[in-house]
């Protein structure tokens, strides 16, 4: 991947398109942080690619100045893949909803997840199908009336945290879709992450879905109900910034500095780059407080590592170095 000749801005990455989203969409307020993230990584727009599937969030690549694509229904993950493998040198990024995604995009998600291919993944996740007008989704909570649930969805809702990790990924964050600053950060460090990287944001829908997760993202709740991890600090949250976690037994606590002899020592300091994700899995399921932030970014051998040293060995062993020895080799014979 080549360095950009020039400082790009974020106006630099924003097509001459009209963006076209409800007023008060959150797709909004992560365009803009994406637009504001490329230019940090110093990569050419020429070799940035967008690739989405269906949905609101699918008209992504249309908004980004850069190369895309707006392919079919849960299919992203697969035509990204094959972008990635012929030309490795390019930053490839995924536009997805949870619907897209989740629903009939499942077995590519937790497959291109599982490869590890270097490859981003930007979810947005608003527990909706938006673009079809209000159906219940994977995400939708048990109890959500919906026009396809009118009275009340049945249907248990995936974690998307817990499925990614469970498909063995090496990096999940989860941020607000009011959080524009951290939302950037995030998209910097997903960008940089060698291997695929999967960024949750909890995004709003103000139409089908309002408020689905005011209760954490609420500008007057967000600091006591959202922890916002980074590696090798302490979890601690909290208007006061004096509430944090540690491990009890088996399951996480919430504790309070300067109570029953807490300090600041006795919190958990987050290890994002852990093998083991059991305590990923947990950050991932807490619901106080909702864990925020880069919550997994284990390094590990990419998919094009691994098949670039198992086409170098297969080379190097074989008899075979130019077609003709391949037809030419066992047994032959002419035919008049």
């Amino acid at each position: 991947m080549e360095t950009a000749e020039k400082q790009y801005t974020f106006k630099d990455f924003a097509s001459d398109q009209e963006v076209r989203w409800c007023p008060g969409c959150d797709d909004y307020v992560i365009l803009r942080a994406m637009q504001k993230a490329l230019p940090e990584l110093g990569v050419r727009k020429e070799d940035v690619v967008f690739i989405s599937g269906i949905g609101c969030s699918s008209r992504f690549p249309y908004y980004m100045d850069t190369y895309g694509m707006h392919s079919i229904h849960g299919r992203a993950p697969a035509i990204a893949s094959g972008v990635k493998l012929a030309n490795p040198d390019l930053s490839v990024w995924v536009i997805t909803g949870d619907g897209d995604a989740m629903a009939i995009g499942g077995n590519h998600f937790i497959h291109l997840l599982r490869r590890n291919l270097d490859i981003n993944i930007v979810l947005f996740n608003n527990e909706i199908y938006g673009l079809t007008k209000g159906q219940f989704s994977p995400t939708s909570t048990v109890g959500q009336r919906t026009k396809s649930s009118p009275y009340g969805n049945i249907q248990p809702p995936f974690l998307p945290g817990e499925l990614a990790i469970g498909a063995q990924a090496r990096f999940f964050a989860r941020v607000g879709g009011n959080t524009p600053k951290e939302m950037t950060e995030v998209f910097v460090e997903a960008a940089k992450f060698k291997g695929t990287s999967l960024v949750e944001v909890l995004q709003n829908c103000p139409i089908f879905n309002n408020g689905a997760f005011a209760k954490y993202t609420d500008k007057a709740v967000r600091a006591d109900k959202q922890l916002f991890v980074e590696h090798g600090k302490p979890m601690i949250f909290g208007k006061e910034r004096n509430k944090g976690l540690v491990l009890n037994g088996l399951k996480l606590e919430v504790v309070t500095i300067g109570e029953n002899g807490i300090t600041e020592e006795d919190l958990l300091v987050h290890d994002a780059q852990m093998q083991d994700p059991t305590l990923h899995q947990m950050l991932v399921r807490s619901e106080y407080p909702l864990v925020t932030g880069i919550i997994r970014g284990f390094p590990d051998i990419t998919f094009e590592e691994r098949a670039a040293d198992k086409t170098e060995k297969v080379k190097r062993d074989s008899n075979f170095h130019k077609t003709d020895d391949l037809f030419f080799s066992g047994e032959t014979y002419e035919v008049d």
